[in-house]
């Protein structure tokens, strides 16, 4: 990890094989830390590969505003059904192959892994879990 300036800094992702730094990372001046991969992982990917959750990206607020602050959703319910539906019909997509005999190969089944982690955190931003 590089610093690029007063709470910023550029990194090697480590959801994907990166050669050079594509992942940004800004800390605000009210504690919460951005991420972005200009290689195209997501926020969920980037976490997960750190055993990370998006709620450890904002600081813990006392009292009431706790309170507030849960209640806030960081993406909209359609963004999570939207997300819970393109996982789900991968997975049925892998589903069909086995049951026609197509073996998976270790990308498959990661990417399967993969989905299952995303609609499992798709379902914590909606408050399921």
């Amino acid at each position: 990890m590089k610093p690029t300036g007063r709470g910023r800094w550029i990194a090697c992702c480590p959801a994907h094989e990166d050669k050079h730094p594509s992942l940004a990372i800004r800390e605000t001046d009210d504690g919460k830390v951005l991420v972005h991969d200009f290689g195209g992982c997501s926020v969920y990917d980037v976490l997960f590969s750190v055993g990370l959750q998006v709620q450890d990206l904002f600081p813990p607020s006392p009292g009431p505003r706790e309170i507030l602050r849960t209640a806030k959703m960081p993406f909209s319910y359609a963004d999570a059904l939207r997300c819970i539906s393109f996982e789900a019909l991968l997975a049925a997509t892998a589903a069909c192959n086995l049951g026609n005999g197509v073996a998976l190969g270790d990308k498959d089944r990661a990417r399967l892994l993969q989905a299952s982690t995303r609609i499992n955190h798709a379902l914590e931003v909606c408050g399921c879990r």
